[in-house]
């Protein structure tokens, strides 16, 4: 990941996704030279949407850049431009493009080969002018149909989802409606400790620890243990989840820090000066992975339920 934000904030956002590598702090020249650095090493698809993000787009071996929101100067210097800014369609986008390749190919060569048939037949003298017009018209139809198999899709690469797991994520996802809008909680306990209202944080704090531990961290616990073992099979691998197992752990973390916080000022009855600033970040903190969380699931996971459900009625 190449960003001009600050260092944290970065790698926070990196463990969430599980990233390999960050390089926070960057101007636009330092993306163009990670860039070159890796087209060293293979082909390169450089993603962003910014106006720093331009050079480096314009120097990658392909440029995607995320259009519906982006500056215009990335979409102007960017190959591709998704319509959508969700980083999973830049997967779609090259599946997409795989297919259709191997199936302009396969008919490309097929029409091909049937042709030179046709024409070595014709130079022998076994196949009439009039006919062979005919045939070869015959061989641009069959031609046509197979390329226009790619509008469907490929059908082999698609997810079945077993009924139960697509009853699961939907329950899921409306679960995650219910819950978005009370995320907002955290910040409020938070904003009221950064402006000194430590009398009235105390009770925003008690109604965000409740929401907590009431209702997201059943939530979480049974997307943990239900919802993910479910998606092993359909995804391939249990490894699939492991980047948002991890997130649940942070979440757990983050949460049982907010919870001692909340015991320790109760008994003493209030919140200390001592405590403030680590609960302004875990706060804060929560706020922020709980929104990215939710996002990944729903733009990784619960649109395969839509997806498949598209399938059945198609």
């Amino acid at each position: 990941m190449l960003t001009g934000d600050r260092r944290e904030p970065a790698l926070e956002i990196a463990t969430v996704l599980g990233l390999d590598d960050v390089r926070a702090e960057q101007t636009p020249a330092d993306k163009v030279a990670a860039v070159r650095d890796e087209q060293r090493r293979a082909v390169t698809v450089m993603v962003g949407d910014g106006v720093n993000d331009a050079p480096a787009l314009a120097a990658a071996s392909v440029g995607v850049a995320m259009g519906a929101r982006g500056a215009t100067a990335s979409s102007e210097a960017a190959d591709i431009v998704l319509t959508t800014d969700r980083l999973d369609r830049v997967a779609d986008a090259m599946d997409i493009a795989r297919w259709s390749r191997r199936i302009a190919v396969q008919s490309a060569a097929v029409g091909m080969g049937l042709s030179l048939v046709a024409m070595a037949i014709a130079a022998l003298g076994w196949l009439p002018p009039a006919a062979g017009a005919l045939l070869q018209e015959g061989i641009d139809v069959v031609v046509i149909v197979n390329a226009l198999r790619a509008l469907r899709g490929d059908r082999a690469a698609e997810i079945a989802l077993p009924p139960d797991t697509e009853r699961m994520l939907l329950r899921f996802a409306a679960e995650h409606d219910d819950l978005r809008d009370a995320l907002a909680l955290l910040r409020d306990a938070a904003d009221r400790l950064v402006t000194g209202a430590t009398a009235d944080a105390l009770g925003a704090l008690a109604r965000a620890h409740t929401f907590l531990t009431a209702r997201l961290l059943p939530h979480e616990r049974a997307e943990e243990t239900q919802l993910y073992p479910a998606l092993a099979t359909p995804l391939g691998s249990a490894e699939a989840t492991a980047t948002m197992s991890r997130t649940h752990a942070e979440i757990e973390r983050l949460s049982r820090r907010i919870g001692t916080h909340l015991a320790l000022a109760e008994a003493t009855g209030g919140i200390g000066a001592d405590q403030v600033g680590d609960l302004v970040a875990c706060l804060y903190g929560l706020h922020t992975v709980l929104r990215l969380h939710f996002v990944l699931e729903e733009e990784n996971y619960f649109t395969l339920a839509d997806t498949a459900g598209a399938v059945q009625h198609a």
